[in-house]
């Protein structure tokens, strides 16, 4: 996905495989890093802490549109961009195991790699995984319905099944559509392989991105994604709970938290306010329907970008590879305008020119105003610390984003949000939560 959260799970294969009944029973859960934290192989500890956020605001704007541009389209393996995620995933494929890092996307429903030997890579810091060294991996024959179900599919000489992708930054990925088995490592210590993944073994690959990435990791509802891969094993429930300021925080900047699927997923509890999945155009995205928003006592309502016949359906993304919530431009406007009734401090520009609305803060106990999003059947509340960021010593921005082409309702409002995902009930439900404490 040109998208981009922003999530990482981060954890190593021990050498020992329990049946995937025993571990699926009651759920499992991986631990999930920041690209920024310091636990993150990305971490650069000479950047300016600020430098994170501004970053994280380039890739937001960038992403919208590619989402919007191609969410239309019913191909899994044409929406997404690299370099936009904000997290990254730890998995392992093959057997013996081989460990990678990808790049884990609620917005792409494609498993991808570089793999060896590799015609044109980018550079990759970490060793790329070679098909020939496990024995449970196996091409996809060009005659199968899987294969032909792959619009952009084609045939080699030996007639196995091949990919191609084509990303919005002329990025590309091509090679050989393949099973294998991935295994993740739950927070248990215990391994959990999902034989006969499919996977794309990437030969040919032009991205934005460099280091120690392999490629994509899809968790988005497209056919292919390793979400819906897992299928009936976790029920279709995954969730996940982010913690407060990872972008600008030097304190919290090494805190983690989990990744769970199954029936770990599931959120319950007194607070839960849950909101149905839209089903659109294209399958790989999560739609919701966002009626208004209030900022204290004043109303903004809500009258998203329509793409089909459903009306104001399904007007809005949620995302965890976007940073910044975006919104089509009138509605930013009239939020913004509610937000400067209520906020009574110095306006400035920022620094950056990204952010439109921005103060000059002199104290960290000024109370800003609380913004609730209302939801189809779910209204959830939006504290200061997901709705307003830090991008320079003494200058606070509010963390939204107009759009001239769609909304995305970011990973940064989605701080401290226990947020599940329910493909079989079509549901997001959302529990206000400590997530540092998960």
């Amino acid at each position: 996905m040109n998208t981009a959260c922003s999530i990482t799970l981060f954890f190593f294969v021990i050498c020992f495989i329990f049946p995937i009944s025993q571990a699926l029973n009651n759920g499992f859960s991986v631990e999930l890093i920041h690209r920024d934290s310091i636990k993150s192989p990305l971490y650069k500890p000479a950047q300016n802490k600020y430098q994170n956020i501004i970053n994280a605001a380039r890739r937001s704007v960038n992403r919208v549109d590619y989402l919007y541009k191609n969410s239309l389209s019913t191909s899994p393996e044409s929406t997404i961009v690299p370099d936009n995620a904000e997290y990254l995933m730890t998995y392992s494929v093959g057997t013996p195991p081989f460990k990678l890092y990808g790049i884990a996307d609620t917005g792409s429903d494609i498993v991808w790699l570089q793999c060896e030997p590799c015609e044109q890579c980018y550079n990759q810091t970490t060793p790329k995984f070679t098909p020939a060294k496990s024995s449970t991996y196996k091409n996809i024959p060009c005659s199968s319905n899987l294969c032909q179900s792959v619009r952009d599919s084609s045939c080699d000489d030996k007639n196995n099944c091949e990919y191609s992708i084509s990303y919005g930054d002329r990025s590309h990925s091509q090679g050989d559509l393949s099973v294998d088995t991935l295994t993740l490592e739950s927070t248990t210590g215990q391994s959990v392989p999902f034989p006969n993944t499919v996977i794309g073994c990437g030969t040919d690959n032009t991205v934005s991105f460099q280091g120690v990435s392999s490629g994509i990791v899809g968790l988005g509802g497209g056919p292919v994604s390793f979400i819906t891969q897992l299928g009936s094993s976790i029920g279709g429930k995954f969730s996940y709970c982010l913690p407060p300021s990872l972008l600008v925080s030097e304190t919290q900047s090494n805190s983690t938290t989990k990744l769970n699927f199954g029936d770990a997923a599931i959120v319950s509890g007194d607070g839960v306010v849950s909101t149905p999945i839209v089903k659109k155009d294209s399958p790989v995205f999560y739609y919701l329907t966002l009626k208004s928003f209030s900022v204290e006592n004043k109303t903004v309502e809500f009258e998203g970008l329509s793409l089909n016949a459903s009306g104001n359906e399904g007007n809005i993304i949620i995302d965890s590879g976007t940073t910044l919530t975006l919104l089509p431009s009138k509605i930013y406007t009239d939020l913004e305008s509610a937000v400067v009734e209520s906020v009574k401090l110095e306006r400035v520009d920022d620094p950056n020119k990204i952010f439109n609305l921005c103060y000059s803060l002199t104290s960290d106990k000024y109370d800003f105003p609380l913004i609730t999003a209302h939801f189809d059947g779910a209204d959830v509340k939006l504290h200061p610390i997901s709705t307003f960021v830090q991008v320079a010593d003494g200058i606070v921005c509010f963390a939204f984003q107009s759009s001239q082409i769609g909304s995305i309702f970011g990973n940064l409002a989605q701080q401290n949000l226990l947020v599940g995902y329910d493909l079989q009930e079509k549901t997001v439900s959302f529990k206000a939560t400590d997530c540092t404490k998960v």
